[in-house]
């Protein structure tokens, strides 16, 4: 069997192993989905009469059901934040209680380690990804994406996820305890909050916007936004490509380097 071939196997297991730490601790799988869920409920049926008068084409009488329609997108990459947290804490886990000694005894790959991680944590985004949609749509919100728009949203989110957790896996390593991988994260989640999740960036103050302008949330928002509704993501496609590239190979690359420094001690 290849090197390749090996490792690949070698990351199967470290998934399942992932998998399994998810289904046997399910309460940090039902916060990453809860929060969510729970900022929906809040945002549509608290403020989204107000926010949703100052949309574009919105007045005094919008109703909620229009804000739902805008805010979703938004809502979904809190969720791929949200992830973020549980990537960085798995790995500081793995790094602090000793597991990776023992790994380092055995013949597996040294980066499956790292790759079961990540793609436990990507599976964990796209079931935030149906269970936020769901309750949507409970909520009457009526996406009109026809079936490539549907496979075009799921692989952009898999590719945000996967990149994000990459960039979570090298922050959990570079965190000296658990306690301080649940914290680092953290900026990820406001960064929903300062792009055009929740009103439109033209709205902001001229020097917030050119920060909500630039930062990644803001082009992943939009081409969500774009795929769920039909309609081409243009130039925001190809900047959440670039991102997803960007973010995504930046947290394998430290994360690689942090690992294998680490487990030469």
């Amino acid at each position: 069997m290849s090197t390749i071939a090996l490792a690949a196997a070698d990351s199967v297991t470290m998934l399942r192993r992932s998998l399994l730490h998810q289904l046997r601790y399910p309460g940090l799988t039902g916060f990453v989905i809860g929060i969510p869920v729970v900022l929906l409920l809040l945002f549509v049926y608290v403020f989204g009469g107000t926010l949703g008068a100052g949309l574009p084409g919105g007045s005094a009488g919008s109703t909620d059901q229009q804000y739902l329609a805008y805010v979703v997108p938004g809502i979904l990459l809190i969720g791929v934040a949200g992830i973020a947290t549980g990537a960085s804490i798995g790995i500081a886990k793995d790094m602090t209680e000793g597991i990776i000694a023992r790994f380092r005894s055995m013949a597996i790959s040294r980066g499956a380690v790292l790759t079961g991680h990540v793609l436990g944590n990507t599976i964990q985004g796209m079931l935030c990804l149906v269970a936020v949609l769901a309750v949507a749509m409970l909520m009457g919100f009526r996406p009109t994406a026809g079936p490539l728009g549907w496979l075009g949203l799921a692989g952009v989110f898999a590719l945000i996820c996967l990149a994000i957790s990459w960039l979570s896996v090298a922050l959990g390593m570079v965190a000296g305890s658990v306690e301080s991988a649940s914290n680092l994260p953290m900026f990820l989640t406001l960064l929903p909050f300062l792009g055009s999740g929740f009103v439109p960036t033209a709205s902001m103050p001229a020097w917030l916007r050119v920060f909500a302008d630039v930062q990644p949330f803001t082009p992943f928002i939009e081409t969500v936004r774009a795929l769920l509704f039909g309609t081409d993501p243009g130039l925001n496609g190809w900047l959440t490509l670039a991102w997803c590239v960007a973010i995504g190979a930046g947290g394998w690359l430290w994360a690689r380097a942090l690992y294998v420094r680490k487990s030469v001690r």
